[in-house]
């Protein structure tokens, strides 16, 4: 079971750059607080954009699951490549669970040691040079592309990356194997009934899975947009959704103290408006000490940033400018580079950690030894090494930074894995995904802000259609040509 140890956040532990416990006590305005939003969300649960929170229970979690494993069930053993086009949280989500719950190289192991799944390439740019380089090696090993499957994950068809994206892969697979067979490799995860995709799929007979009504990008992981992924590479999704259901039932208590999310929201939101503190803390960052966590960092990235950066109240007033910025860093890589800044720099961030108790051991290895640090090097100055777990020492690295920050007093917590002998578990990766979506609705309702928009991407959309000449966005273009015209400030 995933545990948030949050002692590191109070001034009983960091002074006044901490709440005061008594903050936090039941009958306190904040604890009291935190009950009326989770009454407030049980009401307003499966309706409208927080549709998401029915993802891991019945009727839609059948109905999804259902509809994946025939897909995979037709591909399975068949297929080399999955290759994903999708960007923002039609990709974030599918690398952070390739990367948790698979090993780093199951893209470099041999068919028979990733047990014949496919090796997975999630493409979420239109960097020319990533793009082409995983479609020359698909295509050097596939020539025909009749052993890879393209994944296309857009709700309208309509934005420019994906959309770019899945023009040059069909265009690639009517050339190399026919226009009256090339819909045989792709599959296509879209609006349900409407939208530019959803016409492109019916009328060339694409294999095609749902985005669910009121379910936005950023949340949609646990639907098929994350789960159609995970289920071709392995991954058990079962797991996944058990994990998150467990943790929408703990987030579901109206006690602030058996409450994951309504705590971690309210000490995050507190602290980074600096109320009952000394300054406020306005930046988060999350700082795995496992490598196979770190882009799930960049999945939380999205989530906290996108849902709480509102330049306007949830009534629509201007000036609000709410919003925190979410930093991602690596134990214990990160040591060596930026906590330095963290002891101290500006005392303006919360440092949440991610620690595992039990890595288990890594699988296909060749290696004939056990995962202990070898004996008999006979250096006095690393005898203290010798015959230590790497667990033990990156858990003693990460108690170690841990007890630093508290002794410069820099709030911070932890999430805690298990794990097991076998390793990182689904269920786990389940209950982490669920825990900071359920804390980012408690933490809109807290700063009085519309968690679920993102009006000011939109802008960039626009100007990106202007400029690439899209019909009916002329006035976006001279926009744009305007307000950055050429200027003599340059150098070189």
């Amino acid at each position: 079971m995933l545990k948030l140890d949050y002692a590191n956040c109070l001034s009983d532990r960091v002074g006044s750059h901490g709440l005061d416990p008594a903050l936090l006590d039941d009958g306190s305005p904040l604890a009291a607080g935190a009950r009326e939003i989770t009454e407030s969300l049980e009401r307003t649960r499966n309706t409208g954009w927080e549709r998401w929170r029915g993802l891991p229970f019945d009727p839609a979690r059948t109905a999804h699951v259902d509809a994946i494993r025939k897909v995979v069930d037709r591909y399975e053993g068949r297929i080399d490549n999955l290759v994903v086009l999708g960007i923002g949280g039609s990709a974030l989500g599918n690398i952070a669970l390739q990367s948790a719950l698979n090993p780093p190289t199951h893209n470099l192991l041999p068919a028979e040691h990733r047990s014949d799944l496919p090796r997975v390439f999630v493409v979420d740019n239109v960097d020319p040079n990533y793009l082409f380089s995983v479609l020359n090696f698909v295509m050097e090993n596939d020539p025909a592309l009749d052993r890879t499957l393209f994944n296309v994950i857009s709700k309208s068809g309509e934005t420019a990356e994906t959309a770019s994206q899945f023009m040059t892969i069909r265009s690639l697979l009517i050339e190399r194997r026919g226009k009256d067979r090339h819909a045989e490799q792709i599959v296509a995860i879209t609006d349900p009934k409407s939208g530019t995709m959803r016409s492109i799929c019916d009328e060339n007979g694409y294999t095609t899975l749902p985005v669910p009504e009121g379910v936005g990008g950023r949340f949609s992981v646990l639907s098929p947009v994350g789960l159609f992924s995970a289920a071709m590479a392995g991954i058990d999704i079962d797991s996944l959704l058990d994990g998150a259901a467990r943790m929408d039932e703990r987030c579901s208590s109206p006690d602030l103290h058996a409450n994951p999310a309504a705590m971690l929201a309210t000490l995050l939101v507190e602290l980074g408006e600096g109320r009952g503190v000394v300054s406020p803390k306005p930046n988060h960052v999350l700082m795995p000490y496992a490598n196979q966590f770190y882009l799930l960092a960049d999945w939380f990235r999205q989530l906290w940033a996108e849902s709480l950066g509102k330049r306007h109240d949830a009534s629509g007033k201007d000036g609000r400018f709410a919003g925190f910025t979410p930093i991602k860093a690596l134990g214990t890589t990160d040591q060596h580079s930026q906590v330095q800044l963290y002891r101290e720099g500006p005392n303006d961030k919360v440092i949440g950690f991610m620690e595992v108790e039990n890595f288990g051991e890594p699988a296909h290895t060749a290696w004939g030894g056990d995962f202990s640090i070898p004996t008999g090097l006979g250096v006095e100055a690393l005898t203290y090494l010798e015959g230590k777990s790497f667990t033990h020492l990156l858990n003693a690295e990460k108690r170690a930074t841990e007890y630093a920050l508290v002794e410069s007093q820099r709030p911070n917590f932890t999430l805690k894995f298990e794990g097991s002998s076998s390793g990182i578990q689904a269920s786990e990766v389940g209950e982490f995904i669920n825990l900071w979506q359920i804390a980012t609705a408690y933490a809109g309702r807290m700063l009085g802000i519309d968690a679920y928009d993102q009006p000011a991407v939109e802008t960039g959309k626009l100007a990106t259609f202007g400029l690439m000449g899209r019909a009916g966005y002329d006035e976006w273009k001279s926009k744009v040509d305007s307000r950055l015209a050429p200027t003599d400030r340059v150098i070189g």
